[in-house]
């Protein structure tokens, strides 16, 4: 592909593209308190937090508020060297997206040390612990469920024209929960504000617009192998693939056509056709009558 000519621009044309810089001080954080999944002795998330600390209205919004800082995620491709296939060149295929381990919130700590608390107790439910035996020299627990502690977070990124479209960025983390909570130092000092950071771990994210999914469509196009259809079952694709792999590298012929008889074939008659001896429901004693 040949590199385009330098073009000549006008002062408007950079007004227009270089002087809207995105600021880093216009965003907001949404922490969702799980509720669903009880433990069998802990009850929810939310229950087992507002013990010690209301759950409601006023403390998202108050989560919302006081979180003074937070990281928009990164993910990095893995890659597959290939040496061989071209002498002195090295290719590289992607084969797995990978996402940041964790992302960090901090926040402004009331008098009430709300925040503090909230998280404390939530990492304290995770855990398994009991109150009634936390001051005991020995003391047990056990990890709860994974689906009652996990929730999602969102992180929206804006400028100050809202309104405005594509002027929004919202990431969405999904089974995320609080992993760490970093030390706070205290000190004689000059008075600062007290600031509590704590690292959320999560599977995934994805990046949203206002238009929905960055990267297009969420359902993703399926793959299209010439002359099979788009809508196949699993088990009429394995047929297909059975049949693929037995007439490539051996030669047999099982006689399944995939246009028309894939659809109307069922495996228990595609055991009769080729005589396998393979039940639907029983893989362990196969026979063959290939010899």
């Amino acid at each position: 592909m040949v590199a385009p000519a330098p073009k000549i621009r006008s002062v408007s044309d950079i007004k227009s593209r270089l002087l809207q810089p995105a600021l880093t001080s216009h965003y907001e954080c949404h922490f969702h308190i799980p509720d669903t999944f009880p433990s069998d002795t802990q009850g929810t998330v939310k229950s087992f937090i507002s013990k010690k600390v209301p759950v409601g209205i006023e403390l998202t919004d108050l989560l919302t508020l006081s979180c003074s800082e937070a990281s928009l995620p990164g993910s990095n491709l893995a890659t597959h060297e290939m040496n061989n296939d071209f002498t002195g060149v090295t290719q590289r295929h992607a084969y797995r997206r990978l996402f940041d381990d964790r992302v960090d919130f901090t926040f402004y700590v009331n008098t009430a040390y709300t925040q503090i608390r909230v998280f404390e107790r939530w990492m304290q439910f995770i855990s398994g612990e009991q109150e009634a035996i936390a001051e005991q020299l020995n003391v047990s627990y056990r990890v709860v469920y994974p689906k009652s502690y996990k929730t999602t977070i969102n992180v929206t990124k804006f400028e100050r024209n809202l309104q405005k479209a594509n002027t929004k960025l919202e990431y969405s983390f999904f089974n995320a929960f609080p992993i760490s909570i970093s030390s706070m130092p205290v000190s004689y000092d000059s008075s600062q504000l007290l600031k509590c950071t704590v690292s959320f771990t999560y599977d995934r994210y994805i990046a949203k617009n206002a238009t929905g999914v960055i990267s297009g469509s969420d359902t993703p196009a399926p793959s299209r192998i010439p002359g099979v259809p788009s809508n196949i079952s699993p088990e009429q694709q394995a047929i297909l693939n059975t049949n693929s792999i037995f007439n490539n590298s051996q030669g047999f012929d099982f006689g399944v056509s995939t246009d028309s008889a894939i659809n109307n074939t069922s495996f228990n008659q595609f055991n009769q056709q080729t005589n396998l001896g393979v039940g639907a429901n029983d893989l362990s004693g196969t026979t063959s009558s290939f010899a």
